[in-house]
Protein backbone atom coordinates (compact mmCIF):
# COMPACT_ATOMS: atom_id res chain seq x y z
CA UNK A 1 0.00 0.00 0.00
CA UNK A 2 1.53 3.27 -1.13
CA UNK A 3 0.06 6.63 -0.04
CA UNK A 4 -3.32 5.06 0.75
CA UNK A 5 -3.83 3.37 -2.65
CA UNK A 6 -3.93 -0.39 -3.04
CA UNK A 7 -2.81 -1.03 -6.61
CA UNK A 8 -3.37 -4.80 -6.38
CA UNK A 9 -7.14 -4.40 -6.80
CA UNK A 10 -6.69 -2.22 -9.87
CA UNK A 11 -4.21 -4.69 -11.32
CA UNK A 12 -6.63 -7.55 -10.65
CA UNK A 13 -9.44 -5.64 -12.38
CA UNK A 14 -7.18 -4.95 -15.36
CA UNK A 15 -6.33 -8.67 -15.60
CA UNK A 16 -10.02 -9.59 -15.48
CA UNK A 17 -10.76 -7.13 -18.27
CA UNK A 18 -7.96 -8.62 -20.34
CA UNK A 19 -9.29 -12.16 -19.74
CA UNK A 20 -12.75 -11.01 -20.81
CA UNK A 21 -11.24 -9.54 -23.97
CA UNK A 22 -9.48 -12.84 -24.68
CA UNK A 23 -12.73 -14.79 -24.32
CA UNK A 24 -15.01 -12.39 -26.18
CA UNK A 25 -12.59 -11.20 -28.87
CA UNK A 26 -9.97 -13.92 -29.38
CA UNK A 27 -8.78 -12.73 -32.80
CA UNK A 28 -8.17 -9.20 -31.57
CA UNK A 29 -6.36 -10.45 -28.45
CA UNK A 30 -4.09 -12.71 -30.51
CA UNK A 31 -3.29 -9.91 -32.95
CA UNK A 32 -2.54 -7.60 -30.03
CA UNK A 33 -0.12 -10.08 -28.47
CA UNK A 34 1.67 -10.64 -31.78
CA UNK A 35 2.00 -6.88 -32.26
CA UNK A 36 3.42 -6.46 -28.75
CA UNK A 37 5.97 -9.24 -29.30
CA UNK A 38 7.15 -7.43 -32.44
CA UNK A 39 7.38 -4.18 -30.46
CA UNK A 40 9.47 -5.93 -27.80
CA UNK A 41 11.81 -7.20 -30.50
CA UNK A 42 12.19 -3.65 -31.82
CA UNK A 43 13.18 -2.58 -28.31
CA UNK A 44 15.58 -5.56 -28.11
CA UNK A 45 17.25 -4.48 -31.35
CA UNK A 46 17.55 -0.86 -30.21
CA UNK A 47 19.19 -1.74 -26.90
CA UNK A 48 21.37 -4.35 -28.60
CA UNK A 49 22.58 -1.75 -31.12
CA UNK A 50 23.18 0.84 -28.39
CA UNK A 51 25.56 -1.58 -26.65
CA UNK A 52 27.69 -1.82 -29.82
CA UNK A 53 27.64 -5.61 -29.86
CA UNK A 54 28.07 -7.61 -33.05
CA UNK A 55 28.41 -4.69 -35.43
CA UNK A 56 30.80 -6.74 -37.57
CA UNK A 57 28.07 -9.20 -38.46
CA UNK A 58 24.33 -8.80 -38.55
CA UNK A 59 23.55 -12.40 -37.66
CA UNK A 60 22.66 -11.70 -34.05
CA UNK A 61 20.48 -8.75 -34.93
CA UNK A 62 18.62 -10.83 -37.52
CA UNK A 63 17.91 -13.50 -34.91
CA UNK A 64 15.27 -11.58 -32.95
CA UNK A 65 11.94 -13.32 -33.53
CA UNK A 66 8.45 -13.59 -32.14
CA UNK A 67 7.32 -17.08 -31.23
CA UNK A 68 3.96 -18.75 -31.58
CA UNK A 69 1.01 -18.06 -29.36
CA UNK A 70 0.53 -20.64 -26.64
CA UNK A 71 -1.43 -21.10 -23.43
CA UNK A 72 0.73 -20.36 -20.40
CA UNK A 73 -0.06 -22.82 -17.59
CA UNK A 74 -3.09 -23.98 -19.51
CA UNK A 75 -5.14 -20.78 -19.37
CA UNK A 76 -3.41 -17.50 -20.28
CA UNK A 77 -2.36 -16.66 -23.82
CA UNK A 78 1.33 -15.86 -24.14
CA UNK A 79 3.93 -15.31 -26.81
CA UNK A 80 7.71 -15.31 -26.65
CA UNK A 81 10.11 -12.75 -28.05
CA UNK A 82 13.49 -14.43 -28.38
CA UNK A 83 16.75 -14.54 -30.29
CA UNK A 84 17.34 -17.64 -32.38
CA UNK A 85 21.09 -17.13 -32.78
CA UNK A 86 23.04 -19.88 -31.04
CA UNK A 87 25.39 -17.42 -29.35
CA UNK A 88 22.83 -14.81 -28.22
CA UNK A 89 22.60 -16.21 -24.68
CA UNK A 90 26.38 -16.03 -24.34
CA UNK A 91 26.49 -12.33 -25.16
CA UNK A 92 23.52 -11.70 -22.90
CA UNK A 93 24.58 -13.74 -19.85
CA UNK A 94 28.36 -14.01 -20.21
CA UNK A 95 30.58 -17.07 -20.55
CA UNK A 96 33.69 -18.73 -19.20
CA UNK A 97 36.58 -18.39 -21.64
CA UNK A 98 39.02 -21.29 -21.46
CA UNK A 99 42.42 -20.76 -23.08
CA UNK A 100 44.51 -23.55 -24.55
CA UNK A 101 47.01 -23.22 -21.72
CA UNK A 102 44.30 -23.98 -19.14
CA UNK A 103 43.60 -20.44 -17.93
CA UNK A 104 39.96 -19.59 -17.36
CA UNK A 105 38.44 -16.15 -17.39
CA UNK A 106 34.80 -15.10 -17.04
CA UNK A 107 33.63 -12.73 -19.76
CA UNK A 108 30.63 -10.75 -18.44
CA UNK A 109 27.48 -10.46 -20.50
CA UNK A 110 25.76 -7.31 -21.71
CA UNK A 111 22.27 -8.17 -20.33
CA UNK A 112 20.49 -6.47 -23.22
CA UNK A 113 17.43 -8.75 -22.96
CA UNK A 114 16.74 -7.82 -19.33
CA UNK A 115 17.22 -4.13 -20.02
CA UNK A 116 14.82 -4.17 -22.94
CA UNK A 117 12.23 -6.08 -20.90
CA UNK A 118 12.43 -3.49 -18.11
CA UNK A 119 12.13 -0.56 -20.49
CA UNK A 120 9.29 -2.23 -22.41
CA UNK A 121 7.18 -2.95 -19.32
CA UNK A 122 5.64 0.53 -19.00
CA UNK A 123 4.94 0.71 -22.72
CA UNK A 124 3.24 -2.68 -22.52
CA UNK A 125 0.91 -1.59 -19.72
CA UNK A 126 0.00 1.55 -21.65
CA UNK A 127 -0.67 -0.55 -24.75
CA UNK A 128 -2.93 -2.87 -22.75
CA UNK A 129 -4.92 0.10 -21.49
CA UNK A 130 -5.30 1.48 -25.01
CA UNK A 131 -6.28 -1.96 -26.35
CA UNK A 132 -8.94 -2.40 -23.67
CA UNK A 133 -10.29 1.14 -24.23
CA UNK A 134 -10.63 0.53 -27.96
CA UNK A 135 -12.18 -2.88 -27.43
CA UNK A 136 -14.83 -1.87 -24.90
CA UNK A 137 -15.74 1.53 -26.40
Amino acid sequence: MLDGFDMRELDKFNRELLNTAKKEYPKEAKAFLRKEAKELNKKNKQIFASKGIGEETGNLKKGFKAGKLYKYKGKDLAIRAYNSSPHAHLLNDGWMHKAKNGNEKFIPGFHFIEQSAESFENDYYNSIDKFLDELFD
